[in-house]
């Protein structure tokens, strides 16, 4: 298994994929980082496509081709394990060639032959839950995995739809996916989101980011998931709520002493 209970799980990496320069240096941070923190499982993670842009107009990504080829280089380059989404059902094998982790978006987590096929490669899958579900709603989600013989599975919160253009976060929410015999991650980044809030374009409160990171491990999450980049400011997607990489370090640090802290 991936996943190591003694380990604080961090999935860390850009949003999307971009180019191999910013891969690069998000790599050889989280290397520092692992030498650093031992208490760390780090997971480099990128999207090879932004399916669900807001607006046609916004920048996709890298394509298929291009960031398995990346995802592949950061594996065999720097030793970290890798995840990406996957979107559609042929996309699935050639994925699973290459990525320790198959993600399930969170607008598709209900796709049932979408969950079937990620379950049926053998890799881990994280799904991530619904802005529109409870957590309680999870166990069905989760179940399907199950039943499609994943090997393992992780379960990711990252906010509930809160009226329009806001997300909320229930800390109950790791202690109610628990139950399902699963571990539970936290998306920090994608939580602050303010989706659709900026003209065709989401929006982000970063400065949001850490308390809310903190306040899951200390409510039991057994990971994180970290969108993060060299410049926000520049990048073609969620730049308003990803760490810059620069401050992602102490970040950390503080996070795994809560997560220590909540374990004695």
């Amino acid at each position: 298994m991936l996943f190591d209970s003694k380990k604080l799980l961090v999935i860390a990496g850009p949003c999307s994929l971009e180019n191999e320069r910013v891969c690069r240096a998000v790599a050889e941070r989280l290397q520092e980082i692992q030498r650093a923190q031992p208490e760390l499982t780090l997971v480099f993670k990128g999207s090879f496509d932004k399916a669900n842009r807001t607006s046609l107009a916004g920048d996709r990504g890298t394509g298929l081709e291009a960031g398995l080829e990346l995802l592949a280089l950061i594996r065999r380059e720097y030793g970290f394990p890798v995840l990406t989404d996957v979107h559609e059902r042929p996309q699935v094998p050639q994925v699973a060639a290459v990525c320790d982790v198959l993600q399930i978006p969170a607008f598709l987590c209900r796709q049932t032959d979408l969950l079937l096929a990620a379950a049926a490669t053998g890799r881990v899958v994280n799904v991530k839950k619904g802005q529109f579900l409870s957590p309680q709603e999870m166990q069905f989600v989760t179940g399907k995995l199950r039943e499609g013989g994943a090997r393992e599975v992780w379960q990711t919160e990252r906010g509930t739809t809160f009226g329009y253009q806001n997300l909320v976060v229930d800390m109950r929410s790791f202690a109610i996916m628990r139950q399902n015999g699963y571990p539970t991650v936290f998306d920090a980044t994608h939580s602050v989101q303010l989706p659709g809030a900026a003209g065709g374009k989401s929006g982000g409160q970063r400065e949001f980011v850490p308390p809310l990171a903190q306040a899951a491990l200390a409510a039991g999450a057994d990971g994180l998931f970290l969108e993060t980049h060299p410049d926000p400011a520049h990048a073609i997607s969620d730049g308003p709520n990803m760490i810059p990489l620069a401050d992602l370090p102490a970040l950390l640090a503080r996070c795994v002493r809560i997560w220590k802290a909540a374990r004695e």
